[in-house]
């Protein structure tokens, strides 16, 4: 296992290299240059020459990036053109709401996309499987920010069940130590507050986890379906196992293995995918910034941000391949 998880680490950093190089050519190849596309199409030459000596964008390319690379590699990813602030430093305040929602979404997508697709499987051929095909169509082919907008009107705006914009309400004074609210409310016992963070979250979540669980479920459902018509599952039948054991330790186990990826997958897109959740519910995370970023030609914190959740995704396939090992222990030697 150990083997496994340095292997994957040595090859995070060719990834993360080749990433870097494109993001710096993307920066260069802007049209009519990095500095007019943040001063313009009217910018004046002298303002285009003051941006190019202050950034050193009239440098040669390689001392460029060798310039981009170095800072990189000491955790500084640039300051804000908007908010003067360090990237990192945005990055850090925004993406624990970013993670709470990314969080809850991956649950309810884990949960009920494994149970559904299980049980359609278990069901193949009935009127539960057709249900479950059906649900898992419309989830992909319903947009993120439609489905968003749709339960914002209905469940906020109509029926008042749950809060509509933002990660709290303003008349909750709650102590934040992760700066994760649910999590937050329940170590320190202000359930009110842990209560309210959960009603701001569950719309955002729902239409966030909509795709992923449809993908989930139809992979789970596949990957079952083939698994039960096994040689293999059969033989542990015949053997005269029990049931539950035959679902939990021979199908289920075997079934998950290409599920898991999936998981692995989604996680990655959740995270993009929350610019648009973001935005529509106003949540203060890093995919609402991010939109603002691109709106105002801000390129540090797109660079950077980027980097850094490649980083994130990368770790998530990272436990994806470790979750390998546990479900199936051949594959920890390999």
């Amino acid at each position: 296992m150990l083997r496994l998880i340095a292997r994957r680490l040595a090859l995070l950093i060719p990834t993360l290299f080749g990433l870097s190089i494109l993001l710096f050519l993307w920066v260069r190849a802007l049209p009519g240059g990095p500095a007019r596309a943040l001063l313009g199409e009217r910018a004046t030459d002298a303002a285009i020459a003051e941006i190019n000596e202050l950034y050193g964008f009239n440098r040669p390319l390689h001392e460029q990036y060798a310039r981009y690379l170095g800072q990189l590699l000491q955790g500084n990813f640039g300051t804000s053109l908007t908010t003067r602030r360090p990237v990192l430093e945005e990055f850090s305040n925004r993406f624990p709401a970013t993670l709470e929602l990314t969080i809850w979404a991956i649950l309810i997508a884990i949960v009920l996309g494994i149970g559904l697709g299980y049980l359609a499987a278990r069901k193949h051929g009935s009127v539960l499987d057709s249900l479950a095909v059906v649900v898992s169509l419309l989830g992909v082919t319903v947009p993120v920010f439609f489905l968003a907008f749709i339960l914002k009107y209905v469940f906020a705006v109509r029926l008042g069940w749950f809060a509509s914009t933002g990660r709290q309400s303003s008349d909750i004074d709650a102590t934040h130590y992760t700066n994760l609210y649910v999590l937050d409310g329940v170590l320190t016992g202000e359930l009110d507050a842990a209560w309210d963070a959960i009603l701001h979250l569950a719309l955002p979540a729902i239409a966030l986890a909509s795709i992923p669980l449809a993908i989930i479920a139809r992979m789970t459902r596949a990957s079952v379906i083939e698994v039960q018509t096994s040689d293999y599952v059969r033989t542990a039948i015949a053997k005269g196992l029990r049931p539950t054991r035959v679902r939990n330790r021979v199908l289920l186990r075997n079934a998950l293995l290409p599920v898991s990826t999936t998981i692995g997958l989604q996680v990655g897109l959740l995270l993009s995918g929350a610019v648009l959740t973001e935005t529509v519910f106003s949540f203060p995370g890093i995919g609402g910034f991010l939109a603002s970023a691109i709106y105002s030609a801000d390129y540090p914190v797109l660079q950077g941000f980027i980097i850094i959740i490649a980083v994130v995704y990368a770790l998530v396939n990272l436990a994806v391949d470790i979750s390998y090992g546990l479900i199936d222990p051949r594959l920890r030697t390999r």
